[in-house]
């Protein structure tokens, strides 16, 4: 088995995260995006039922952005900044 730093799995776990946050946020949009793709009476009247719920398409939207920009800085941080840094140091 290969090893990695501390910091590596750290960053991958963050990583991971982000990027679980981001299949939820598919997942939550799901009724609205098969309502603009094939918009139907059915869908319509998905949307209108779910909404009644508290669905809210903006609240998917601004956390699904919020999500995905941290994640993009987290990576942009992790590989211009500290890959180096931690590049040979590895954990036994």
């Amino acid at each position: 088995m290969g090893s990695q730093s501390t910091a590596k799995t750290i960053f991958l776990l963050l990583s991971l995260v982000g990027w679980l946050g981001m299949g939820a946020t598919i997942i939550y949009l799901s009724p609205w995006m098969i309502n603009l793709a094939t918009h139907s009476e059915t869908t319509a009247t998905w949307l209108e039922t779910l909404g009644r719920s508290g669905y809210s398409v903006s609240w998917g939207i601004q956390t699904g952005s919020l999500d995905l920009a941290l994640t993009i800085l987290l990576n942009v941080v992790w590989y211009t900044q500290l890959e180096e840094k931690f590049a040979g140091k590895t954990e036994k």
